[in-house]
C-alpha cells in the first residue's frame, strides 16, 4: 500500500477559543494530502480535469482522537483503502510529528464522473487514467 506524507504546521487561524483546531479544519487537510497524493506519482487533479475525469466527493468521515493545537507540526498520511472502476476511497491519519501521536482518523470517498457529473466507469472511460491510480494504490 502506498503512503504518502504531507506535513503542515497548524496555524493560529485553524484554532478555536480553546486554541485548539477547529473541527472543520481536518477535511481541507484530507483534501491537500489526497492533491498531493496523487501528484506524487506524476499526475494532478487538474490533468485529470483537462483529459475529462472529474472526483466529486460523495461521502466523508473523521474521528477526532486527540487535539491538535498551534503550532503543532503534523503529518498527514494519506492512502487508497478502496479502488474500483467508478469510486475510490482514500483513508487519512493526522499524526503530531513530536510525538508520533494519532490524532484523527478520516476517510473521502470520490466518484469517477465526466465532466458533466455523470459516473462513468474509469477502467472503460480512460483506462490511461485507471492505470495510474491502480499503479498509486
Amino acid at each position: 500500500m502506498k503512503i504518502h506524507e504531507t506535513e503542515l504546521t497548524v496555524r493560529y487561524a485553524e484554532t478555536d477559543q480553546m486554541g485548539i483546531v477547529h473541527h472543520s479544519r481536518y477535511y481541507p487537510w484530507f483534501e491537500v494530502g489526497r492533491t498531493e497524493f496523487f501528484a506524487s506519482g506524476g499526475m494532478r487533479y487538474g490533468d485529470m480535469e483537462k483529459m475529462g475525469v472529474m472526483l466529486p466527493l460523495v461521502e466523508t468521515h473523521c474521528r477526532y482522537i486527540l487535539p491538535a493545537r498551534y503550532e503543532d507540526v503534523l503529518t498527514i498520511k494519506t492512502y487508497i483503502t478502496e479502488l474500483s472502476p467508478v469510486k475510490v476511497r482514500f483513508g487519512y491519519d493526522v499524526v503530531r510529528k513530536m510525538d508520533n501521536a494519532l490524532l484523527a482518523k478520516g476517510e473521502t470517498l470520490l466518484a469517477f464522473t465526466d465532466t458533466n457529473f455523470r459516473p462513468v466507469n474509469l477502467k472503460k472511460f480512460r483506462p490511461d487514467i485507471w492505470e495510474y491510480v491502480q499503479k498509486m494504490q
